[in-house]
């Protein structure tokens, strides 16, 4: 059974690619993106911190800036897209 929240879309050879649907608007997106680079750039800025290690957290926003998808979103039934007209 194929689960709501994800699209399948079929390739040029036949097969088919299950894909995330899209819930991550443009500036929620952006947002991330930016984050995400802040983060992981403190990483090596800051060698010598002992908390610098906390800074990877920085590849989640930054991923799901990238990919337009967010999994926490999915569970809580939120999407920051536009509406589709009708």
């Amino acid at each position: 059974m194929i689960r709501p929240n994800l699209l399948l879309e079929p390739t040029r050879t036949g097969r088919t690619i299950i894909m995330m649907k899209k819930n991550v608007g443009t500036i929620d997106r952006a947002m991330r993106i930016i984050a995400g680079l802040v983060l992981l750039a403190m990483f090596f800025v800051y060698p010598d911190a002992s908390w610098r290690y906390w800074t990877l957290i920085g590849v989640i926003p930054l991923a799901t800036g990238l990919l337009s998808s967010c999994p926490l979103y999915t569970l809580l039934g939120i999407s920051t897209c536009p509406m589709q007209k009708a």
